[in-house]
């Protein structure tokens, strides 16, 4: 298992419906060691910190498996299905969402990374490949890659070693979560199996303990 590329950007501006977004998305592959710090990449950046980065998602991952099938999808936009494609930081080899669990840790380079939650896609993703069905088909398929903290910050880069370091056997998927997301099939049994997933974002962590209390009747304070 290797790190194929390292992908950065700053946010930038672009028009969606005559209005001006702010958006993080246009990553591109970069040369040499990258620092890996607590909260993002160095040189990289998010715009919409409500929904993008943070300490539970402050690396995105994607596998580089993932990419022929999206261009088997959408043919007419292989020029844009490249590394960096999907806004990921990181594009992985021999990884998939599969085999990936909630709360797995990664050795990647010098840096300690912990897979927290899958990523949800937004209107960006069709925005930026000019396919507004792209945000469904992730959905669908559950190829949307991974998000995950940092345990130890450190320097990496493309051609480093991928080590799985930390499994959680019992754990959910990558790409289960994601079709629990997909399907809304997150009933009391499931939340309560968030709830005590080890790794788990903190926010979905909180969502799943009110949801849980509103299907016991249980007021929890905001």
């Amino acid at each position: 298992m290797r790190l194929q590329s390292v992908n950065l950007s700053l946010p930038r501006e672009i028009v969606f419906r005559g209005e001006k977004v702010l958006t993080g998305i246009f990553k591109a592959p970069v040369p040499g060691r990258v620092a890996v710090r607590r909260d993002h990449l160095e040189g990289d950046g998010q715009a919409d910190l409500s929904v993008h980065g943070g300490a539970d998602k402050a690396v995105y991952a994607y596998p580089s498996e993932g990419y022929a099938a999206w261009i088997e999808d959408f043919p007419a936009r292989a020029r844009t299905l490249t590394p960096g494609g999907m806004g990921e930081n990181l594009v992985t080899a021999g990884l998939s969402e599969d085999e990936l669990r909630i709360g797995d840790v990664l050795r990647i380079g010098a840096a300690l990374l912990q897979v927290t939650q899958p990523r949800q896609p937004c209107f960006k993703l069709g925005l930026y490949h000019r396919e507004p069905r792209m945000v469904r088909r992730m959905i669908e398929t559950g190829r949307c890659g991974w998000y995950m903290r940092v345990l130890e910050p450190g320097l990496l880069a493309a051609g480093d070693r991928v080590e799985i370091v930390e499994r959680q056997e019992k754990g959910w998927s990558i790409r289960h979560f994601a079709a629990h997301i997909a399907l809304k099939t997150i009933d009391a049994e499931a939340l309560s199996e968030i709830v005590a997933m080890p790794g788990i974002a903190e926010n979905w962590k909180l969502r799943a303990l009110r949801l849980l209390a509103e299907t016991k009747g249980v007021h929890q304070p905001q």
